[in-house]
Formats: C-alpha cells, structure tokens, sequence
C-alpha cells in the first residue's frame, strides 16, 4: 500500500476530518475517481466470475477470499476501505461509501440496493468540504 494511501486510511479511523487543502484530499480524489473508473468497468457488459474478481482486487485494493459472489452492479465512492470475508455474497445493486471503512465477515451474503454509508458531512451546509463558506 502506498504512503499517501496509508495515511488517508490513518487519518480517516482516527476521525479526523479532512479539508479541501489537506493532502490527503488529493489522495481521497485520486481514489475516488479510480473507484469511479474499476466500477463502470464492472457494470459494463458481462464479466465472468475469475474477472469479476480481479476488478474486486483492483477496487480494493486486496486479494478477493474465496468463496466471493458478486452480480453486478455495484458503486462505490472509494474502495480501498471495502474488506471482504470469506465466502460473502454481494447482489445486484448495492452501493459502498466506503471511506469510513466497510467490513463484511465471513459467510455474509447481501441482498438487491443494499447501501453501506460510513462517512458523513456537518449538517450545517456552510461547513461541508472543510472550509467556512461565510
């Protein structure tokens, strides 16, 4: 894993926010658009299981175990903080922002549009994105 992935992964399980000007930023937008790229790659056409697998790797950022199902389609706003168990199943639909870290233990199997949110925003609109807005 890289440095500047490693500590945007730190940065995030400590529950510190991150800003527009942060580096981490960058390296949280980089991600984010690889996310964007591997999973219109997955939910473009028909991929067999053993390709559907190594998308699942390269958006992770982690070996598939064994036993791994998935039907596409699936979304995802970042990736590499998905960690999968063995033998789950991910249907058809289901949506990963994943930034604040999603773990599915072994044996899980989830069902059509499941969403799993992790991270949040201040509710406030003039403090969203990490700068005052006033």
């Amino acid at each position: 894993m890289e440095q500047a992935l490693k500590d945007l992964l730190d940065k995030i399980a400590s529950g510190e926010s991150i800003s527009a000007g942060d580096p981490e930023f960058v390296t949280m937008d980089r991600y984010a658009r690889e996310a964007q790229r591997i999973t219109a790659e997955i939910n473009t056409g028909y991929h067999d299981a053993e390709e559907l697998n190594k998308m699942m790797c390269q958006l992770t950022g982690k070996d598939v175990p064994e036993g791994f199902r998935l039907f596409p389609p699936i979304y995802s706003d970042f990736g590499k903080n998905i960690t999968l168990g063995k033998n789950v199943f991910i249907n058809s639909g289901c949506c990963f922002q994943d930034q604040g870290g999603v773990r599915i233990g072994n044996g899980c199997q989830i069902g059509h549009q499941v969403v799993f949110a992790t991270i949040n925003h201040p509710m406030d609109p003039e403090k969203r994105h990490g700068v005052e807005m006033s």
